[in-house]
């Protein structure tokens, strides 16, 4: 199968610190990929330079065949690039339709339609995404009102809204109860095999990764340290040794 995205020896620096150094990986429709490291490693600065919120001094990224390297956020999230983030970003106040109609709306490039119309535009198309993420019975709930949990879940349904191939998730369990961390991350697995969205994600929950992803990638100072399987990173020496003290810890500190 050939892959969705293709990172190829990105590179950035900020100043004299050498933040991502030649990293480079791919990720095939379907598979779930998760950068995990120890602070500092470059593993947020890799998952910006994939979504477009910084630009590579060196190196590219190659979406479905497309160079994007150095495009804007908002372009590359055009291309069906839905993103998460570690702290959920929803507008409190309004509805939890509401939050995902307004990605139908920007999609649609209809951010102006005046409110009273807003409100019904897209609606059944919310609905059925609220439904999928278990979220249909809080539709006209406004988001404030939620327990976490279900705010990170509102967040999912505004980044599948607009039918993503590629779903970038930052730190998608943070805050989260264990129980509502595995809830969560099953059904983004079940997305991922049913719908073939590729899945690249950071995560500080150790249990989460090895259950959840197919792949992992392990950053240290910038650079690839291992990337294989979770039973190849798992044994591998250099990872145990370095960063989970000869054996598998719960959690790192990312």
């Amino acid at each position: 199968m050939s892959p969705l995205l293709v990172a190829e020896g990105l590179v950035k620096r900020f100043g004299p610190v050498l933040a991502v150094d030649g990293v480079s990986f791919s990720l095939a429709p379907g598979e779930r990929l998760a950068i995990i490291g120890p602070n500092g490693a470059g593993k947020s600065t890799c998952f910006n330079l994939i979504g477009g919120q910084l630009r590579p001094d060196r190196g590219r990224v190659i979406l479905d065949g497309r160079d994007v390297t150095g495009w804007p956020a908002s372009r590359i999230w055009r291309l069906g690039v839905g993103r998460t983030f570690q702290i959920a970003r929803t507008f409190h106040s309004m509805t939890v339709a509401e939050n995902v109609q307004m990605a139908l709306l920007s999609l649609h490039r209809r951010t102006r339609a005046l409110l009273p119309r807003a409100n019904r535009l897209w609606r059944e198309d919310a609905l059925a995404v609220l439904a999928q993420v278990g979220l249909l019975d809080a539709a006209d709930r406004p988001c404030g009102e939620l327990a976490y949990g279900d705010v990170k879940r509102a967040e999912l349904a505004i980044a599948l809204a607009t039918s993503p191939r590629l779903l970038l998730m930052d730190e998608p369990t943070a805050g989260m109860a264990p129980a509502e961390r595995h809830a969560l991350m099953e059904l983004v697995s079940e997305l991922a095999t049913g719908r073939g969205i590729a899945i690249l994600f950071t995560e500080h929950d150790m249990d989460v990764v090895f259950r959840h992803a197919d792949r992992i990638l392990v950053m240290a100072q910038g650079r690839t340290l291992a990337m294989g399987t979770p039973s190849e990173v798992r044994e591998d020496p250099e990872v145990r040794a370095i960063y989970l003290g000869g054996g598998m810890r719960r959690e790192m500190v990312l």
